[in-house]
């Protein structure tokens, strides 16, 4: 044995780090089809009861008592073409994240509504040995917010919302830990430790809207998503240990939890009625990813203690621009089209296999079919996401410093398509 207890300790930290910083996941914004089918691009203008999630004020002009429920079909493709050759695909997986919608018009001034929802997720598996196995193997990530909101018709022009998000979370994320370079490293070889840490809890917080008519022909809409911070409470276990006192004695399971911050997101939207049948909104979202400047994980192990571990992540906050149209062809059957840009929020020296994020354009088409009270919608969407260097230390940095060579940096080309398919029924009672 040629390694202390303190170096052991070090190395432990370095190597769970890695583990917690995809907790934060991506943002879904695949919220209703007919959104979908214009590039969530309907912040100034309903689509119906899904209006209650883009913005709340919206749900004024959702007449009467009326449902929405929908889901999504997500199909991602992933590669990394590693910079000293050879290539990775991710374990690519269907995913649905799916939607529910109910608002109540009051009278002419009041609405109400409930929305239950995914907002954020996160679903990406690498193989168990791939190079960037010591960064991670596997991210999920399940959000659901309850969101009931009200709406108020202050005049024929100006509307304002409110509502609560409660927003519950639950998490696995799992990475290996290369035991063989803590031993010796000339058993860099020596099989590795499975590690996996489960997590779920709860959190609130709130949500705005306005809609203002500023002729008959444009319309502004602006929406607010506060943070939502949650407690995420769990156990971290280990598997594969081999038999040796020090490591025995340094990787215990044990609880774990971890404060995770879902950022604070606006929206905007220009509206324009062009012809009778033409429609088109141009709009933006502003989301602070700046909450995820640094992770914080806290484990705690029987034999050692509370250890509070902190991962600097250095995340920015992003802007994204989109555009969408909607063609009625009759006063049953209207056509739907859009493009969304979005910005990246994860820097170069924190880029990484398991949230391999970049810039991205999204291109989508659908359509809305109305037959007397029911609505039926659907939407097909393409997300291209720019090619992504990484080209980090983010990986096994004990490995470098132990053994002299980086040991799973997955250091590459990252390439990632997205496939959306969107279905969404409506009925007004």
């Amino acid at each position: 044995m040629n390694i202390s207890i303190k170096t052991a300790m070090l190395i432990f930290v370095c190597l769970i780090i890695p583990v917690q910083v995809a907790a934060s996941g991506y943002g879904v914004f695949t919220q209703g089809a007919s959104g979908l089918g214009q590039a969530n691009a309907v912040v100034a203008h309903t689509t119906g009861p899904s209006s209650l999630y883009f913005n709340p004020a919206l749900i004024n002009d959702v007449p009467g008592r009326q449902i929405e429920v929908g889901t999504t079909a997500v199909y991602s493709d992933r590669e990394i073409d590693y910079t000293g050759g050879g290539s990775e695909n991710g374990d690519s997986a269907w995913n649905f994240p799916s939607t529910f919608y109910y608002t109540h018009q009051a009278n002419d001034k009041f609405t109400s509504g409930l929305g239950i929802f995914f907002p954020f997720g996160l679903s990406n598996e690498w193989d168990d040995n791939y190079d960037g196995r010591y960064i991670g193997t596997s991210g999920e990530m399940f959000t659901m917010n309850i969101n009931p909101a009200v709406s108020y018709r202050v005049t024929d022009r100006l509307s304002l919302a409110v509502g609560l998000d409660f927003v519950y979370l639950d998490t696995e994320i799992k990475a290996n830990i290369n035991q063989g370079i803590l031993i010796d490293p000339s058993l860099n070889g020596l099989v590795d430790i499975r590690q996996k840490f489960s997590g779920d809890g709860w959190g609130s917080g709130y949500n705005l809207g306005v809609l203002f008519k500023a002729t008959d022909r444009i319309s502004v809409g602006a929406a607010y998503r506060s943070k939502v911070k949650i407690d995420v409470e769990g156990d971290m276990s280990l598997n594969g240990v081999v038999d040796d006192p020090t490591l025995q004695f340094l990787f215990q399971e044990g609880n774990a939890e971890s404060d995770i911050e879902l950022p604070a997101q606006f929206t905007i939207g220009v509206a324009t009625q062009v012809t009778d049948a033409l429609l088109i909104e141009v709009g933006a979202r502003w989301e602070d990813w700046d909450v995820n400047d640094t992770q914080s994980l806290d484990l705690q192990n029987p034999i050692l203690g509370q250890m509070s571990i902190v991962q600097e992540r250095n995340w920015h906050s992003t802007w994204s621009y989109n555009i969408g149209a909607n063609y009625k062809l009759n006063d049953n059957l209207a056509l739907n089209c859009g493009y969304l840009y979005g910005e990246n929020a994860v820097p170069n020296d924190t880029f990484e296999p398991i949230i391999p994020d970049s810039d991205a354009h999204l291109f989508t088409i659908g359509t809305d079919l109305k037959k007397d009270a029911w609505t039926l919608s659907a939407a097909f969407g393409y997300e291209y996401h720019e090619e992504r260097t990484k080209n980090n230390a983010v990986g096994d940095p004990v490995g470098s410093l132990a053994a002299g060579f980086p040991v799973g940096t997955a250091n590459g080309d990252y390439n990632t398509d997205i496939y959306l398919f969107a279905m969404s029924l409506g009925y007004a009672f």
